[in-house]
């Protein structure tokens, strides 16, 4: 009996740990975590070894080329020894590509192997931003959870007043009801956020390769911070540091060094081939002949008929042109970004200033007047429910902003592909 309640403790333990067990870390841990499970990474880091192996290919001395071959055979007897010039041939030949040639096509190959770094790195980059909505998403749901049981804590209170009024027989059993009826609201809009928070708690979770219903601990809103970012200076940090933009700089290089691997089809090749003849005891003569041995040095040429070396050229070079012209398209739409996300900021910083320091302190001061206003009867009570109301709004928006906020810098750390202070 005590083996199988001590085997149920366990269980039972276990499956609590499950449920309530809480990550306490930081965003950027919770970040450092779904990178090293990322399939995706994964899959791209075996794209890299790939294309560290492709380096290879291709681009060292293709192997020597061996054969045999007869010599001069008569076909009324097919003697070896009939004919003086009958012979064996043995054929030893080696290619050898213009000096550079294979320098050239191997650095075209390494670069590849930069460009699928950034790749890596570009996905971390979305990774990280990402996670940083859900995140912050996540913090702001939890803080409209709390002001909400704040309010339902409030709205208990005025039905206490309520009640007592409605006993002495100065309110109506109306008023009760009201109140009554915005706690359940209150208590809906609750049960409402706590759905929203339990999905972006499991999205964050899926990123992770967790069981969904692990807890992901969030620190309290901070508010707006007052950093500076100047468009110029993003543009700067983003062209250094984004891995998309340095991506497309790569794919341009390759261009580059591409068009020197092709230009150098202009140049020769070279053969340079090796030839040994055995021949046998001649009964005609009856002389046992010499071996031969021959040396054969070949040279390709380069005519490159119907302009085909200097179309592919040219596709090189205007393969730089497109990159070129791409990074400064990038550029330009990440200006208009920073200026969207500038003028955002600003006024979430105006919102703040105007919603802590004055809105919310005149709701609280138009709420505290409407109580004393309806106890000695000189107000309706939808004043009361409607000042309190007012309150949960302004509480609730100052946090939207905040997370809002914190949301708008992850977007700048995302295109600029740095971590900005603030």
């Amino acid at each position: 009996m005590k083996t199988k309640t001590l085997l149920f403790l366990m269980t039972l333990l276990l499956l609590s740990g499950l449920v309530s067990a809480q990550n306490t870390g930081s965003l950027q841990s919770l970040v450092k975590q779904a990178v090293e499970v990322n399939p995706k990474i994964k899959s791209l880091q075996a794209k890299l070894n790939m294309a560290r192996e492709d380096i290879s290919i291709g681009t060292h001395l293709p192997d020597p080329v061996f054969s045999v071959g007869l010599l001069n055979l008569p076909v009324n007897t097919f003697s070896f020894r009939q004919e003086a010039m009958t012979g064996t041939a043995l054929n030893l030949s080696q290619t050898i590509p213009f000096p550079g040639s294979l320098k050239a096509k191997a650095e075209v190959k390494a670069m590849d192997t930069l460009i699928v770094k950034q790749g890596i790195a570009d996905l971390k980059n979305q990774i990280a931003q990402r996670m940083a909505i859900l995140y912050y998403t996540l913090q702001e749901k939890r803080r409209e959870i709390v002001l909400a049981r704040e309010s339902v804590d409030l709205l208990k209170q005025i039905s206490l007043v309520a009640k007592r009024k409605f006993e002495v027989g100065t309110a109506s059993l109306e008023n009760v009801v009201q109140v009554e009826v915005q706690i359940t609201r209150v208590k809906d809009k609750i049960e409402a956020l706590k759905g929203e928070a339990k999905s972006m708690q499991s999205q964050l979770n899926a990123y992770l390769l967790r069981d969904e219903r692990v807890i992901i601990a969030t620190p309290r809103i901070l508010p707006v911070g007052h950093e500076i970012f100047e468009t110029d200076t993003l543009l700067k940090l983003a062209a250094r540091n984004r891995p998309l933009l340095k991506g497309i700089k790569l794919y341009q290089s390759k261009a580059v060094l591409k068009q020197k691997a092709v230009e150098n089809k202009y140049y020769p090749n070279f053969k340079v081939g090796m030839q040994y003849t055995l021949r046998s005891y001649n009964k005609t003569s009856g002389v046992n002949y010499p071996d031969f041995l021959g040396l054969v040095v070949g040279v390709t040429i380069p005519l490159g008929y119907g302009g085909n070396i200097k179309a592919q050229v040219n596709k090189t070079r205007y393969l730089q042109d497109f990159y070129g012209q791409q990074f400064h398209s990038s550029m330009q739409v990440l200006r208009q970004s920073f200026g969207k996300i500038n003028a955002k900021i600003g006024e979430l910083r105006s919102r703040e200033k105007l919603l802590s320091k004055t809105l919310l302190p005149q709701a609280v001061q138009a709420y505290q007047a409407a109580m004393a206003d309806y106890q000695v009867n000189k107000i309706d009570f939808v004043n009361v429910i409607k000042a309190e109301n007012d309150i949960l709004k302004i509480k609730s928006e100052l946090a939207k902003l905040r997370t809002n906020y914190t949301i708008q810098v992850a977007s700048l750390e995302y295109l600029t592909g740095s971590k900005l202070a603030y």
